[in-house]
């Protein structure tokens, strides 16, 4: 390791020690390699520069941003949930259900798994916990687990910046990430329906039958909004950047002026909340920009793709390891820094190996997800505990079985790459 690449890492290490956001620790990790190295150190801001130009795909963030505060500040999100306890409530565990199904539901439309814990989340979690149905821990552990389906069901954020990294097409990741976002939802649904009956928890009240038409109805307009943005990438009448600003529109469509139920004061806030998370996101993809021009100064793929194809590694032990690394990985750092950091150091790698860029796309979002609810830093878990006041230990308790059946899941997805491929080779994918 060259004493360039030794500072970087030192610089970045002591930085998020101790509390830096790891945006700008980044950033300053870079400058002193530039630094160290006795590089210009306005190269960084050239290749940040340079990156955005090139990245037009990046012009998705924030509009769906924008569209998930939209949801969140209309009346979209009670309509669906209104929608949801009518459809899975009568069932054993049936707020449990109505959780995991509004998350399935409203990922189609945030692509931000913070965006869906903590806006969609501390409703259901108001609505499990009333006169005690629920405990506390159990209500906020569903829905950290729930809401990891958010970038996994399209849109989905991390699947943009993974295509940014890796070139894989994105109408191809979003389609992938159909089954095994609805596979998640059905080991969730499953556990909880288990606890359900271990522990007693009492029915809720069935709303008629008769009732879910017209339900149905009032939310429907919401509910087509994943198949407008498929069919508009797909079906080749928008680029998946045009898709989200349909999105974007839609979503403002749809609270202002059909449901009624957005001001313009509101839609000022949602602007101000959608710029300040933008951001943040941006200093963070910012700084990778450098990082990668680092890592391929420092050949860094090459040596790892060489090392690997001397120990003739198969293709299924290198998935796993890197899962598990990821997997560990995701316990200290966000989703964003791992698919725009630490994932671009295996894609030649993958190529090498003839691992397809969408399956290993899919599974990287996957884990990354997983790790937003793995203790002890798991992001969602101090998301949902600083809505709520519900204290972490509580919800730490409580997340492990859902955890369990969220890896068993992975597990499955390694394995059956077909399974996750399923879908964009009957639209066309070659891969």
């Amino acid at each position: 390791m060259s004493i360039e690449l030794l500072s970087c890492l030192l610089t970045l290490f002591v930085l998020a020690g101790i509390g830096t956001p790891i945006g700008y620790s980044i950033l300053l990790a870079s400058i002193a390699y530039l630094g160290v190295a006795g590089l210009d150190v306005a190269l960084a801001g050239e290749k940040i520069l340079q990156g955005f130009y090139r990245s037009t795909i990046l012009l998705a963030v924030p509009l769906f941003i924008v569209a998930a505060n939209i949801m969140n500040a209309g009346s979209i999100t009670d309509r669906l949930l209104n929608f949801c306890v009518a459809a899975v409530g009568r069932f054993k565990g049936g707020l449990g259900h109505v959780n995991v199904v509004a998350s399935l539901i409203f990922s189609g439309m945030s692509g931000s798994a913070v965006a869906d814990a903590a806006g969609i989340g501390k409703i259901i979690i108001e609505m499990m916990t009333k006169d005690g149905r629920y405990g506390r821990g159990y209500a906020a552990a569903i829905t950290a687990a729930s809401a990891t389906i958010g970038p996994i069901i399209p849109p989905s954020i991390p699947m943009v910046l993974y295509a940014l990294v890796s070139k894989a097409s994105i109408g191809s990741l979003f389609l992938a990430g159909i089954l095994p976002g609805l596979i998640m939802g059905v080991v969730l649904m499953a556990m909880n329906y288990y606890l359900a009956g271990k522990r007693g928890f009492a029915l809720e009240d069935p709303i008629p039958l008769k009732e879910l038409p017209r339900k149905t109805a009032n939310a429907f307009p919401a509910l087509l909004m994943p198949a407008i943005l498929l069919y508009g990438i797909y079906g080749g009448v928008t680029t998946p950047t045009e898709a989200a600003a349909v999105a974007a529109f839609y979503a403002l469509l749809l609270a202002a002026l059909f449901y009624r139920a957005l001001s313009l004061r509101g839609l000022f806030q949602v602007f101000v909340d959608s710029a300040r998370s933008s951001a943040s996101v941006g200093v963070v993809i910012g700084g990778a920009f450098i990082l990668n021009f680092i890592v391929i100064q420092e050949q860094i793929p090459q040596a790892i793709s060489s090392m690997l194809a001397g120990a003739d590694v198969h293709p299924l032990l290198f998935l796993v390891a890197v899962n598990v690394l990821i997997l560990l990985l995701g316990c200290v750092l966000d989703a964003t820094t791992i698919i725009l950091v630490i994932v671009p150091l295996f894609i030649p790698t993958c190529e090498a190996l003839g691992i397809d860029l969408v399956h290993f796309g899919v599974l990287v979002v996957v884990n990354s997800m997983i790790g937003l609810i793995t203790p002890p830093y798991g992001i969602l878990l101090f998301v949902i505990n600083a809505v709520t006041g519900i204290p972490l230990r509580e919800i730490i308790a409580e997340v492990w079985a859902f955890l369990a059946v969220l890896v068993a899941a992975l597990v499955l997805m390694i394995l059956s790459p077909n399974l996750v491929l399923w879908l964009p080779r009957l639209f066309g994918y070659q891969g």
